[in-house]
C-alpha cells in the first residue's frame, strides 16, 4: 500500500474514533446521578425560579439532543463552553492546569522509559540467572500495584513517619523566594514523590515489555546466525537485536505518552497535585459537564493522536507493515 493511502486511511480512523468518543463522553455525564445546579448551588432556601433560571443560563433545560447539537456547534468554532464551577472559558481552565500535568507525568515517563529499557535489556540478557528473577518478580509487583497505593504508602513513609519531602501542592503557600534556585529547590522536593510514584508503575510496564520482546527478538534465525558468523555479543545486542526489540516498545511509548496529558488522576489527587488528574476529579464531584467533556475530548485528542504516530513511525521503522 502506496504511503499516502495508508496515511489517509489511518487519519480517517482517527477522526472516527475522536468522533465516536465525543458522542459517548456527552451523553455518559448526562446520565450520571445527580443535578449539577444543586450541586453548584448549595443554598437549600434558593427559591424554585432562581433554579430554573440558572438552568436556563447553562441551557440544562433544554433536551439531551439538543444541547449536543449547541455542543458541536460550538466545538466546530474553537469553543469548549464555560466552566460551571470555575465560571471561566473551559480551554482556559485547562490551559492553566497542563503545564503542571506535562511536569509531573513527563518528568516521570523520561525516567521510567530509560530505567526500564536498561533494566528490561539486562534482565533478558541475565535470562534464567538469579537477578532476572528477582528483577521479574519486582516488575510484575510493581506493574500489579495501584498507583494510589503507592502514593499513600509514599505519604505513610516519607512524610508521616520520616517526615523528609512535603506532600501537597508545588510550592509552600504563602512563602516567598529570595531566588529562583530556592523556588526550583521546593518545587523539586515537592514533585519528588509523585514523580516517583508515578514511575514506579510505568517501570514495571517497560522492563516486563522490553524484556520479552528482547527474548523472541534472540530467539530468531538471524540471530543464530550472526552468533555462527562470530558476531561479538556485544555488537549482537547493539546493532541486531535492540533495534529489533524496541519495536513494541514504541507502541507502548507512544500510547502512555498520549495518556499521561490526561495527568493520573490517582497520583495527582493523592498528593493534591494542579493538574489535570485532579482538576478532573474536581470537575467529576461539581458535575461539570463543560469541563469534563473539554477534558476528556483533550485527553481523547491526545491518545488517539500518539497512536497515529505510532502508526506512521512503526511502517517507517519496521519494512514488514508495509507488506
Amino acid at each position: 500500500m502506496k504511503m499516502r493511502g495508508y496515511v489517509l486511511r489511518k487519519l480517517g480512523q482517527t477522526v472516527l474514533t475522536i468522533f465516536v468518543v465525543l458522542v459517548f463522553n456527552f451523553f455518559l455525564f448526562r446520565i450520571m446521578p445527580g443535578n449539577p445546579v444543586r450541586i453548584l448551588i448549595r443554598n437549600p432556601k434558593i427559591s424554585a425560579e432562581a433554579l430554573q433560571r440558572i438552568t436556563e443560563q447553562f441551557g440544562l433545560n433544554q433536551s439531551k439532543f439538543v444541547q449536543f447539537g449547541y455542543y458541536l456547534r460550538d466545538l466546530f468554532t474553537g469553543d469548549l463552553g464555560h466552566s460551571f464551577v470555575y465560571r471561566k472559558p473551559v480551554l482556559d481552565v485547562i490551559m492553566e492546569k497542563l503545564p503542571p500535568t506535562l511536569l509531573l507525568t513527563g518528568t516521570a515517563t523520561i525516567l521510567s522509559i530509560i530505567i526500564g529499557v536498561i533494566l528490561g535489556v539486562i534482565f533478558a540478557w541475565k535470562r534464567g540467572s538469579k537477578l532476572d528473577v528477582a528483577g521479574l518478580s519486582l516488575s510484575l509487583v510493581l506493574y500489579s500495584m495501584p498507583s494510589f497505593w503507592v502514593g499513600i504508602l509514599m505519604v505513610m513513609l516519607f512524610a508521616v513517619y520520616w517526615p523528609i519531602f512535603p506532600i501537597g501542592g508545588m510550592s509552600v503557600p504563602g512563602t516567598y523566594y529570595a531566588t529562583i534556585w530556592s523556588q526550583l529547590g521546593s518545587l523539586l522536593r515537592h514533585m519528588l514523590l509523585p514523580t516517583v510514584t508515578f514511575a514506579l508503575i510505568l517501570i514495571g510496564e517497560y522492563v516486563l515489555i522490553m524484556r520479552n520482546s528482547l527474548l523472541e527478538v534472540m530467539s530468531e534465525d538471524y540471530m543464530l546466525t550472526a552468533r555462527a558468523k562470530g558476531v561479538s555479543n556485544r555488537n549482537l545486542l547493539r546493532r541486531h537485536a535492540l533495534p529489533n526489540a524496541m519495536l513494541p516498545m514504541v507502541t507502548l511509548i507512544a500510547m502512555n505518552l498520549g495518556f499521561i496529558v490526561g495527568g493520573a488522576i490517582q497520583v495527582e489527587t493523592v498528593f493534591s497535585w494542579p493538574g489535570l488528574g485532579r482538576l478532573m476529579y474536581t470537575a467529576l464531584m461539581g458535575r461539570d459537564y463543560p469541563l469534563l467533556q473539554g477534558i476528556f475530548l483533550f485527553v481523547t485528542v491526545c491518545v488517539v493522536g500518539a497512536n497515529f504516530c505510532a502508526d506512521l513511525l512503526y511502517r517507517y521503522l519496521d519494512p514488514r507493515v508495509k507488506s
